[in-house]
């Protein structure tokens, strides 16, 4: 099936994805996803293809600082996140590429 003469073309919808701390809704490639794999491992997921749970935080420094001392991130991830493991999200951010 394809497009009829004289119609416009529909934008696509740019997928929207909601920051688990903060709970501000905005583009999806402006956020990190964090996921944890099939092996309950904990990772970074910058190409937002990773197999698993995943979860959204924002840019903003507020948030990286408030994931390490709630337990915001665990709850959407449904697992206990050592306090280890989320300083090394923390450092391991600035590490990942922004698209």
């Amino acid at each position: 099936m394809g497009v009829k003469k004289g119609q416009p073309l529909r934008p696509r919808p740019i997928p929207q994805r909601t920051c688990v701390i903060c709970r501000v809704k905005m583009d999806k490639r402006r956020l990190t996803r964090i996921v944890r794999t099939p092996e309950q491992t904990i990772l970074l997921d910058p190409t937002g293809k990773k197999n698993g749970r995943g979860a959204y935080i924002c840019d903003q420094p507020d948030c990286w600082v408030k994931m390490q001392t709630t337990q915001l991130l665990d709850r959407a991830l449904e697992i206990t996140i050592t306090p280890e493991i989320k300083a090394a999200l923390f450092v391991d951010r600035s590490t990942v590429p922004v698209p």
